[in-house]
């Protein structure tokens, strides 16, 4: 019963929001207390919310001041030479942009922390989308899917988690795996070059010049002769959907407007150019303390975030404005990190995560054992995307490990295998990064689930795929 109503409660939470007949915030709460209820244990939902907000306090923190962090670091100026550098790439190319945005997520990957990730990426690309009439769920998809295979990087977490649970060495598992692991990353690039040639058949190419124009409504273009309308405000586009042809691989550019075609505004007043290096330095020695493990990582962006205003803005009113600016996105995604511990503490006190993961290993046909590799790398889809990293690794793999041993299966091939999901597992509903992405995108979480869940399924297969090729799982 618990297994039912546990796949149950996950299916009416997604139903509801892809459909928008509740936000996510009410959602994550009003959904598994009903459920809390129906299993017959209502009694003990302050018990399991508190729990459940217990254990990801630290995260919310860890979000909160992050957020604050890198806000900070954009207002001042430390990733403009990056948006530059991007920008340039992508021009005014829908096409670009996409794979811009691909490239763009899986080097901040890099650092290993997914929240910030989505900072900057969104940060750099969000303006782009918006002056372009771009789709910004198909920025919040692609930039999930990246993030999602770089995730696997042994300070990601994963590759780390599998490590403990099966008592391995974390570069025994993750160094084999790099081929499939960039076949992956490789397969994120190219449908992004689709979704971006989609787009730029949607929506056409406009020149630098042309964008600046329609932004500023400054000047006006005219339409060439029989080309469109004749108010003489409508801003030429090569290609489009009502051309039936892609728009040129040429685009015409005006390199001297480069600089003016920015996401971030040069002109600002909280930019600090001065301290540009000192900046930069607090960064790297962050992230560099983030990947060393000096100090638990709210701690980190606690302390960063309280230097970082204290050099940049000396002034109280001063630092006061930059809290307040970012205030709205600090409580949007702390609420919905809290929202989301009702929903993990519910899942987790009542024993329907235990139950469902039991049921899953036990509908495994016994034929299918000396493939438990392979079995493991298509249930890590829906395991990790309907439980928490830590569910899955410390839960379910040890056993999908015991049954694999039985028949010869290796415990490295095991927790190779079980990498695989992680490009899905990025847009769970119960990983709070997620929630800075669509909140900084200002894109609905339903409609950024109902996008990308097919694009990363697929992903994750592309992996497995290639990870058998190579004889890794």
């Amino acid at each position: 019963m618990l297994t039912i109503l546990g796949f149950a409660m996950i299916a009416t939470f997604l139903v509801l929001i892809m459909l928008k007949k509740m936000s996510p915030i009410a959602a994550l709460v009003l959904i598994p207390a009903l459920f809390c209820v129906f299993v017959g244990k209502g009694a003990r939902l302050g018990d399991y919310v508190i729990d459940g907000v217990t254990s990801l306090a630290p995260t919310a923190a860890m979000l909160m001041f992050a957020i604050v962090y890198f806000g900070v670091m954009i207002d001042v100026g430390l990733f403009d030479p990056i948006v530059r550098g991007i920008l340039k790439f992508c021009k005014a190319d829908p096409l670009r942009i996409v794979v811009g945005t691909a490239l763009l997520a899986a080097i901040v990957s890099l650092d290993g922390d997914g929240s910030t990730t989505f900072m900057i990426t969104v940060s750099a690309m969000y303006p782009l989308y918006k002056r372009l009439k771009m789709s910004l769920v198909v920025m919040t998809g692609v930039a999930a899917m990246a993030n999602g295979v770089m995730n696997t990087l042994p300070w990601g977490g994963p590759t780390a988690r599998a490590a403990t649970a099966l008592k391995l060495d974390a570069s025994d598992i993750f160094v084999p795996m790099i081929p499939a692991l960039a076949v992956g990353l490789l397969f994120v690039i190219a449908l992004s070059y689709v979704l971006g040639r989609r787009e730029r058949a949607r929506l056409g190419t406009l020149t630098l010049d042309e964008v600046l124009v329609e932004e500023k409504e400054t000047e006006t273009v005219l339409v060439g002769a029989g080309a469109g309308g004749s108010d003489g405000k409508t801003p030429v586009r090569t290609g489009g959907s009502g051309s039936g042809t892609d728009a040129p691989d040429e685009i015409d550019h005006a390199d001297e407007d480069d600089d003016d075609f920015q996401g971030l505004d040069p002109q600002r007043a909280t930019l600090r150019p001065r301290l540009y290096w000192f900046n930069a330095l607090l960064t790297v020695t962050l992230l560099t303390s983030m990947i060393m493990e000096w100090l638990p990582i709210p701690v980190l962006f606690l302390l960063g975030a309280a230097l970082a205003l204290s050099v940049n803005f000396p002034h109280i009113p001063d630092q006061k404005a930059r809290l307040a600016a970012h205030a709205d996105n600090v409580l949007n995604v702390s609420g919905m990190v809290f929202a989301a511990a009702v929903f993990t503490g519910v899942l987790q006190g009542t024993g329907m995560v235990d139950h469902m993961a039991t049921w899953m290993v036990d509908v495994i046909p016994a034929g299918m054992g000396p493939h438990m590799a392979l079995v493991t790398g298509v249930l890590s889809l829906p395991l990790t995307y309907f439980m928490s990293n830590d569910g899955f690794y410390f839960g379910v793999l040890p056993v999908l490990a015991e049954a694999g041993a039985a028949h010869g299966v290796s415990p490295l091939e095991m927790a190779r295998a079980s990498l695989v999901g992680q490009p899905l597992h990025m847009s769970s509903p119960l990983v709070p990064a997620v929630y800075v992405l669509v909140g900084m995108a200002k894109v609905e979480f339903g409609d950024h689930t109902k996008f990308v869940v097919k694009w990363a399924a697929l992903t994750s297969l592309v992996i497995l795929g290639a990870g058998i090729l190579f004889g890794i799982i």
